[in-house]
C-alpha cells in the first residue's frame, strides 16, 4: 500500500490561462517597471524624511520626496488593478493576492492619511512625518507580500516544467 504524503499541496498561484495573460500583457511589464521606481523613491524618501526627523531640517526634501513616493504608489495601485482584471478577470482581490490587496489599502490609507494632513494643515511637520514613516513601514510589508508571491510563481512554474511534477529547485 503506498505511503500518502501528509503534507497538502497548495494550489498553483496562476492557472494555465491566467499565466498566459499574465505573460501576454503590457501590465505586466508596467508593474515591473514601476515597482523598483517606487522602491527607489521610497528608499531616498526614506532617508530624507529620517534626516528631517533626526536634525529637523530638509522638511521641503522630505516632502517633495514623500509625495513623489505616494504619486508611485497611487499609480502602481491603478495599473496594478487593470493588471489583476486582465489576468484574473476582476480589479482588486483575485482570490491569488487577496491579501495582498488589503493590506495594500492599509499603505494607501496610511499615504493618504498623510496628503489629508499636509494639504488641511491637520498634522504638524513632526506628525506627517511619523504618518509617512508609518505608511513606509506597512509599505515595506506588503512589498515583501508581493516579493513572496513572485517567488511562489516562480517556483510553480519550475514546478510545472518539470517532467515528473518532482523539481530540484534552488531556494
Amino acid at each position: 500500500m503506498p505511503v500518502q504524503s501528509t503534507k497538502s499541496r497548495r494550489k498553483p498561484l496562476y492557472t494555465p490561462d491566467e499565466r498566459a495573460r499574465r505573460d501576454a500583457t503590457k501590465w505586466t511589464v508596467v508593474q515591473g517597471l514601476l515597482a523598483p521606481l517606487q522602491f527607489l523613491a521610497f528608499a531616498v524618501s526614506l532617508v530624507l524624511v529620517l534626516r528631517y526627523m533626526v536634525s529637523g531640517e530638509g522638511y521641503t526634501a522630505a516632502t517633495v520626496s514623500i509625495l513623489i513616493k505616494t504619486g508611485f504608489l497611487y499609480l502602481i495601485m491603478v495599473t496594478g488593478a487593470i493588471w489583476e482584471k486582465v489576468v484574473f478577470g476582476q480589479y482588486l482581490f483575485a482570490p491569488a493576492f487577496f491579501w495582498e490587496d488589503v493590506f495594500s489599502f492599509a499603505v494607501i490609507g496610511l499615504h493618504t492619511w498623510y496628503l489629508v494632513g499636509l494639504l488641511t494643515g491637520a498634522l504638524s511637520a513632526d506628525a506627517q512625518m511619523l504618518v509617512a514613516l508609518a505608511a513606509y513601514a506597512t509599505y515595506v510589508i506588503n512589498a515583501g507580500q508581493f516579493l513572496w508571491k513572485l517567488r511562489v510563481a516562480r517556483l510553480d512554474a519550475a514546478a510545472s516544467a518539470a517532467p515528473t511534477g518532482l523539481s530540484q529547485v534552488a531556494a
